[in-house]
C-alpha cells in the first residue's frame, strides 16, 4: 500500500489523507488494527471501503454481507457520481463539525454519514428499477442508525447530518447540495395525499435540530431554519424562519449558513419581541 501512495494521493487526495490517518491511528490503537485494517488498510479505493462498510453494517439474516458486497459493489462500478457524492459529503462533514478531527471518523464511526452513504446505494436501485431491494435497504438503515431516508428522495452531494438521529426524508422529497441537518429533523407531508407531497430544500441551507419542514413547500437556497421550528410555508432565499409556525425573522447572516453552522438568532429580531 505504502509504495502506492504517491499515485494515489496525485488521484484521490480524500482516499490517500483517510488511508494516511488510518496507518497513524493503528500505530496509536494497535487494537483496533483488525478494524482499521478490514474496514480501509485491505481497500484500494474509497468506494471498495464503503462498500465493505455498507455491507458489514446492514447485514442480518435476512441478507448476508456477501450479497450486500456485491450490490454495493454493483452500484459504485455503474455510477461514479457515488463516490464522488460521497466525498463531498466526507469533507463536507470535516469542514463543518468541529467534533470531526479526521477524515476516517465519519467512515467509521458516524451513523449520519453512513445512514446517507446507503441511502446512496438504495438510491441507484430504486433508479435502476429495484425497487424491492431498495426499500429492504431503507428498513435496514432506518434499523441500523435510526435514520429514515426514502430511497426515491432526491439529495444532492456535500450533505451533513450532525448527530444523526431520527431524521425522516420523504419519498418525493429534494435535498439540493451542501446542506446541513441537525438531529430529529423532519422533511415530511402533512396527511394522507399522494402525489410530490414533500419539502424542496435549495443548495447551503441549515436546518437545526428537532424542526419539521412539512408538504410541498419550497425552503430557497442559503436559508436557516431555527431548531424546533415547524415550517408550513415558503422560506424565502436568505433568510432565517423561526417559531411554531415558523415565520421569517431575518435575514440568514451569512451566504452559507449550512457550513458557517451559526443557529443563533440575533435578540434584536422580531423572534424575541411581544
Amino acid at each position: 500500500m505504502a509504495r502506492l501512495r504517491p499515485q494515489i494521493a496525485a488521484l484521490d487526495p480524500v482516499w490517500s489523507r483517510v488511508l494516511e490517518e488510518a496507518q497513524q491511528a493503528l500505530e496509536e490503537e494497535p487494537l483496533l488494527g483488525g478494524m482499521l485494517h478490514y474496514n480501509l488498510l485491505h481497500h484500494a479505493t474509497l468506494e471498495s471501503a464503503l462498500g465493505y462498510r455498507f455491507a458489514l453494517k446492514l447485514a442480518s439474516n435476512e441478507l448476508s454481507e456477501q450479497i450486500l458486497r456485491e450490490i454495493a459493489d454493483e452500484a459504485y462500478r455503474s455510477d461514479r457520481t457515488l463516490g464522488e457524492n460521497a466525498r463531498a459529503d466526507l469533507v463536507a462533514i470535516f469542514e463543518r463539525d468541529p467534533a470531526c478531527h479526521r477524515y476516517l471518523q465519519p467512515i467509521l464511526y458516524f451513523k449520519g454519514f453512513q445512514a446517507v452513504q446507503a441511502y446512496r446505494v438504495a438510491h441507484w436501485l430504486w433508479r435502476q428499477g429495484r425497487r424491492d431491494m431498495a426499500l429492504f435497504i431503507q428498513m435496514r438503515v432506518s434499523e441500523v442508525f435510526s435514520i429514515d431516508i426514502h430511497p426515491a428522495a432526491a439529495i444532492g452531494k456535500g450533505l451533513m447530518i450532525d448527530h444523526g438521529h431520527a431524521i425522516v426524508i420523504g419519498e418525493t422529497a429534494v435535498v439540493g447540495d451542501n446542506v446541513s441537518l441537525l438531529h430529529s429533523v423532519t422533511l415530511g407531508g402533512t396527511g394522507k395525499e399522494d402525489g410530490d407531497r414533500h419539502p424542496k430544500i435549495g443548495d447551503g441551507v441549515l436546518i437545526g435540530a428537532g424542526a419539521k419542514v412539512l408538504g410541498n413547500i419550497q425552503v430557497g437556497d442559503r436559508s436557516r431554519i431555527a431548531a424546533g421550528s415547524v415550517v408550513l410555508q415558503d422560506v424565502p432565499c436568505c433568510k432565517t424562519v423561526a417559531g411554531v409556525p415558523a415565520r421569517v425573522v431575518g435575514d440568514a447572516g451569512c451566504d452559507q449558513p449550512s457550513v458557517r453552522m451559526d443557529q443563533t438568532l440575533d435578540k434584536d429580531c422580531d423572534c424575541f419581541k411581544g
